[in-house]
């Protein structure tokens, strides 16, 4: 049943028929209260909350339930340390929601940054990269902390330790014996992504990888396969996700060699129970996607990154390079050098060659082929927007003013379905995504990003994160039509520069999602209107969302299944549409991972059928009939538990 809902969503999409969008919705009883614009969607309560107090700064966030209580948690990071307690100085922050409003901070009582050769309660561990899941079975939340061993010789270094939960909120170390604390070879993390990529009830870690240094080679991505206890061993080459060193043109133009990763990602995208690895690279080069099968051999990944149209997109023309066209402008004899017009009136060469040297921000030889002219790709993040079924893609990129066309936008792309993965790019201007990028000496910068139904009408929304570079702010899309999104004003949503890290959570389980901001101040001047006295995270809480129902559900896997179910996949079929909710285990850059609470918008439906299928050998489906306004807890093989009840 569960499959022949894909195949008829797949053949839908496939035959060209538009799906359900939020203006036919009362055809079906569905309607719900559209939000009129008429006030804020949003209010900002960072002071009520107790963040102005606590002070914790941040780039990079994370939700987790560190004690198990049902209220959502955060893990918030500005760097990768120092944090000296009692002297001001920190670098990382646990949050404890309270469930009284108020966030308290937990860090140090609870052991999380404890080193193992110092004093316990100094707090030394360094690693700015955290991702949480059961990692030994034991039922309670553990936390990876990750950094760079650019040096495996170094034998008192590490890169990722295990922070085993005790389900109260304290933490002890994991196994010293482990490839991912000490590999053999340099690691450089930017993004880590718990998945079950066997169905073994075990938690595995994909990890996306950067340069050793400055003047080297990007270096392998990961994947590292889950003990039982809080280690890992390396399977990389086993499951046939090896890449090249960037010595192959052929190689880097077909996405062979190295990503330059920048986020790992991990997702069912050909929704067949095993889930595909993504890495989003850094420097106009290929992003990399591994479809995961399992044959006669077992499991294996082949690279997919070209054929499904993951790696970049067809924006190609090298001659918009205003690089390109300076480097011509002087160098006319070389090759295809003909084909670049000269560059505009507003084009000032010595500046940009006062910028980036002499030869601009151009490599001849290179910068033509088709690996570089790709995205500066940050956060990829896993969600159906369009409700028929299947996981889209929405990715977070930075655009350089001075690159042209074929530097690629933050954009979606909408799964076509069917069991070789493929993906449409339909635009930011159908898509109605699309902002000014032509502006002369204005880097756009759209690197991380979430997707939530902040209306509870049913529809995916999107917050489209910002970077560093001045002048970039947050935006929040609503869906107001299915793949047709309105950029909602910042007067009445959320008004944030450089928003950097960003995270959708009901915070105070009111049935609507609000939203965690953090805050960079790089590249902040002394004449920086856009940049706050601080990087202290900033909570804004939604005002409206619960004037439609809403389903929140909390999953719970068994012995067969990891008992965070990450990667469990929640369905619910209304209006002719198949809306679907994944429980994450951290995804895009520096790792970003949402709360494993799974929220549900519903209009006025008051009775919902949920299909669950969990993430083990088998890949077990259960049925549920659930009544909305609820939260509940299904624990795999049992009857759905009522948490909470609002009007």
């Amino acid at each position: 049943m569960f499959r022949v809902a894909l195949v008829m969503a797949w053949l839908l999409t496939a035959l060209g028929c538009t799906p359900i969008g939020p203006q036919s919705q009362a055809d079906c009883g569905f309607a719900p209260q559209v939000w009129s614009r008429a006030e804020p969607a949003f209010v900002e309560a960072s002071e009520a909350w107790g963040l102005t107090e606590i002070g914790a700064r941040g780039l990079r966030l994370s939700v987790v339930d560190v004690d198990g209580d049902g209220w959502s948690d955060l893990l918030v990071r500005a760097g990768a340390g120092p944090d000296l307690f009692g002297t001001g100085e920190r670098s990382r922050w646990l949050l404890r929601n309270t469930g009284q409003g108020r966030f308290v901070d937990l860090t140090e009582q609870s052991g999380l940054l404890n080193s193992r050769d110092l004093e316990a309660g100094i707090g030394q561990l360094s690693g700015e990269l955290m991702v949480s899941g059961d990692l030994d079975g034991d039922g309670h939340v553990d936390v990876l902390v990750g950094k760079g061993l650019p040096d495996p010789q170094n034998l008192d270094d590490y890169s990722v330790e295990a922070m085993l939960g005790d389900g109260a909120g304290g933490f002890v170390h994991g196994p010293l014996i482990s490839d991912l604390r000490h590999p053999d070879h340099p690691t450089v993390p930017t993004g880590l992504a718990l998945v079950d990529v066997d169905r073994d009830g075990i938690l595995d870690l994909w990890m996306s990888n950067n340069k050793r240094g400055a003047d080297t080679s990007p270096l392998q991505d990961r994947l590292y396969l889950g003990q039982g206890d809080g280690s890992f061993l390396d399977a990389t080459d086993q499951l046939g996700l090896s890449t090249q060193r960037w010595n192959n043109i052929d190689a880097l133009n077909e996405a062979r060699a190295h990503s330059w990763g920048w986020g790992a990602t991990a997702c069912d995208l050909d929704a067949n129970g095993t889930p595909e690895l993504l890495a989003a690279s850094y420097g106009r080069v290929p992003n990399h996607l591994w479809q995961g099968e399992v044959g006669s051999a077992g499991l294996a990944y082949r690279n997919r990154s070209l054929e499904s149209g993951y790696a970049f997109d067809l924006r190609d023309d090298w001659t918009t390079n205003l690089n390109a066209q300076c480097y011509c402008m002087d160098h006319p004899e070389a090759e295809d050098c003909e084909l670049a017009p000269l560059p505009g009136a507003d084009v000032d060469c010595g500046l940009l060659s006062a910028a980036f040297g002499p030869s601009y921000r151009w490599n001849h030889a290179q910068d033509r082929q088709p690996w570089r002219l790709g995205g500066n790709s940050a956060t990829t993040t896993c969600a159906d927007v369009d409700n028929d079924g299947l996981l889209d893609l929405l990715t977070g990129e930075i655009v350089h003013w001075d690159v042209g066309a074929s530097s690629d936008p933050a954009e979606l792309l909408f799964n076509e379905g069917g069991t070789e993965l493929s993906f449409q790019r339909p635009g930011n201007v159908a898509t109605g995504l699309a902002r000014d990028l032509d502006r002369t000496g204005w880097d756009h910068g759209d690197m991380n990003n979430a997707i939530f139904d902040f209306d509870n009408d049913g529809w995916q929304d999107l917050y489209i994160s910002a970077s560093d570079y001045p002048e970039n702010r947050g935006l929040l899309f609503e869906q107001v039509e299915a793949r047709r999104f309105r950029q909602v004003p910042v007067e009445l949503g959320i008004d944030h520069h450089r928003s950097a890290g960003v995270v959708a959570v009901d915070v105070d389980r009111d049935g609507d999602l609000d939203l965690v901001a953090g805050h960079s101040r790089m590249r902040c001047g002394a004449a920086s209107p856009d940049c706050y006295e601080t990087t202290q995270i900033r909570l804004f809480e939604n005002q409206l969302g619960s004037s439609n129902r809403w389903l929140q559900v909390r999953l719970q896997g068994s012995s067969d299944s990891n008992s965070s179910a990450i990667g469990a996949r929640a369905e619910i079929g209304v209006c002719g549409r198949s809306m679907v909710r994944v429980v994450d285990g951290g995804h895009g850059h520096q790792a970003t991972q949402e709360d494993k609470i799974l929220h549900f918008g519903l209009g006025v439906q008051d009775e919902v059928e949920l299909r669950i299928r969990w993430p083990d050998p088998e890949g077990t489906e259960e049925l549920h009939q659930l009544t909305s306004n609820h939260r509940y807890l299904i624990r795999q093989g049992e009857a759905p538990e009522v948490l909470e009840l609002l009007p």
